[in-house]
């Protein structure tokens, strides 16, 4: 078996890299998603409202400033290949260092503190960075960089359903979840939705739903319809852009589930904005 040797510094500058990127620029698929909203919008203010929207994303990318001022708490996802050595120093150590690139030498706005209750100091450089590995087959490392502004994760929920929940009462909870945030989060949202495994596990899917793009399609089409009915309850609820009403309260809902326990149906959701950063890069 060959051992690929990999550099922690070669992790710092692609962390560095893809915040400061994610941040400037969202992927296409939430770029078209609003888009086609704007052309489906039966509100005509929703619809203007969907148009600045769309002008502000083409200018943070145009002029390479960031898409929101709440630049988020970062998020890294590490898929690592079991063939893979890292060398020359600690890599959550290395990580951290690309997050405080990222962010203090980009620019970005620093919203992490200290201690979450005594005090709350900001760190200044926006770190520790929230870490989640998996060791995966080959010898490749895949980095999904997230930035989570906490106007829409603050909308987030948990809850755990005894077997008997039905998928009508699982519907019932992401959408009342969704009624129940309004406008706080920034609407449209994008709804990573997780269910199944643990608690922990069930939150954990749910963020990593969120680093899917809006337009790929639900291998398992029992999966792939429940989101689409989610979605379409959503927006039904008449919220709509900003709160102003309309079609759009919700631009995507992303399910991964997980296997779990004959007890339990943990459902965990949450909640993004419509600027739905996320970037990633294999090396």
């Amino acid at each position: 078996m060959n051992i690929r040797n990999i550099d922690v510094k070669i992790i710092e500058e692609k962390i560095a890299e893809l915040f400061v990127s994610a941040n400037q620029t969202l992927p296409e698929s939430t770029c078209c998603a609003i888009r086609n909203a704007k052309c489906s919008e039966r509100n005509q203010l929703a619809a203007n409202v969907l148009s600045i929207m769309e002008d502000n994303i083409e200018a943070a990318k145009e002029l390479e400033i960031p898409v929101c001022q709440d630049t988020g708490m970062a998020v890294v996802f590490l898929e690592i290949g079991q063939d893979v050595h890292f060398e020359g120093g600690s890599l959550s150590e290395a990580i951290n260092r690309g997050v405080e690139r990222a962010y203090v030498d980009g620019k970005l706005r620093l919203s992490v503190v200290r201690d979450p209750l005594y005090g709350r100091k900001n760190t200044d450089n926006n770190t520790p960075a929230v870490i989640h590995t998996e060791i995966v087959l080959g010898d490749k490392v895949k980095i999904i960089a997230l930035p989570k502004g906490f106007g829409s994760e603050n909308m987030s929920a948990v809850k755990m359903f005894t077997p008997s929940a039905a998928e009508d009462d699982i519907i019932a909870f992401v959408t009342e979840t969704v009624k129940r945030a309004g406008a706080n989060p920034c609407p449209p949202v994008t709804l990573g939705v997780g269910i199944g495994g643990t608690f922990e596990k069930a939150a954990l899917l749910s963020k990593k739903a969120l680093a899917r793009e809006l337009d790929d399609i639900n291998p398992d089409k029992n999966y792939a319809e429940l989101e689409k009915k989610m979605l379409d309850e959503i927006n039904k609820l008449d919220i709509g852009p900003q709160g102003f009403g309309g079609d759009t309260t919700a631009l995507s809902v992303k399910i991964e589930k997980y296997p779990t326990h004959i007890a339990g149906l943990p459902v965990a959701v949450n909640v993004c904005c419509h600027v739905h950063r996320h970037l990633s890069v294999v090396i």
